[in-house]
């Protein structure tokens, strides 16, 4: 157990230039609190007390900001960059070497039942805001950009963004131009392109049709 807790303390100082001291860290690293918690909460639910489970995992929710499952199976050096807003459903599998940012969200689509959650492979990256939803896989060393929304299976060592996540490399390849964030889709403002389109449509057929009626009664009036 020591061995672990080390290796926990170990990855931030990895993965974070700002972590200076193992005090600073082990008192003041949200999600090293919330994967800590996880442990404790998952050991409950595997042994079918999940109320117990339930309530730690809701009491670490409540001073971290990250809510995992106590039924979600997380691999060793897990690390959640300040976390807050981070989700973890009940059924995600998240293997060893992992980083999540803020606002991540490893969900399901719906009320389907049984296996519902993502599962992310050894040295997955999930950059912030992004959404990984329903029972999929991200392959080992793949790159989720912030603000995607995935919803397909992402193949090992690729980098997957945009809504909805469309893969851009591959194997060290690019597969179509990288999209910045000023780039990304946006649904909202497809479909109000699409209304005034529509608008001026319209606008075309009632001009024409007030030409038409014109017409009908000038033509009456002679």
């Amino acid at each position: 157990m020591f061995k672990r807790l080390k290796e926990d303390i170990e990855v931030v100082f990895e993965q974070d230039p700002a972590a200076r001291s193992v005090l600073e860290v082990v008192l003041t690293y949200s999600g090293l609190h919330a994967i800590w918690s996880h442990r404790i909460a998952h050991w409950f639910f595997r042994r079918n007390m999940k109320f117990i489970a339930r309530l730690i995992s809701q009491i670490s929710r409540f001073f971290t900001g990250i809510e995992i499952h106590p039924g979600a199976k997380i691999g060793r050096r897990l690390f959640i960059d300040h976390g807050m807003g981070v989700v973890i459903g009940e059924t995600c599998e998240i293997g060893d070497n992992v980083t999540l940012y803020q606002g991540v969200t490893l969900g399901g689509t719906g009320k389907e039942k049984g296996k519902r959650h993502p599962t992310l492979k050894d040295n997955v990256l999930v950059a912030s805001g992004a959404k990984v939803l329903g029972s999929i896989t991200i392959g080992e060393n793949s790159k989720v950009g912030a603000g995607a929304v995935v919803l397909k299976d992402v193949p090992p060592n690729a980098t997957v963004v945009g809504i909805p996540g469309t893969v851009v490399v591959q194997d060290g390849k690019r597969i179509k131009k990288d999209l910045n964030h000023g780039d990304l889709p946006d649904p909202v403002q497809d479909r109000i392109k699409t209304m005034e389109k529509q608008i001026e449509e319209l606008k075309k057929e009632i001009d024409q049709l007030r030409k038409e009626r014109g017409l009908e009664i000038a033509n009456k009036n002679l």
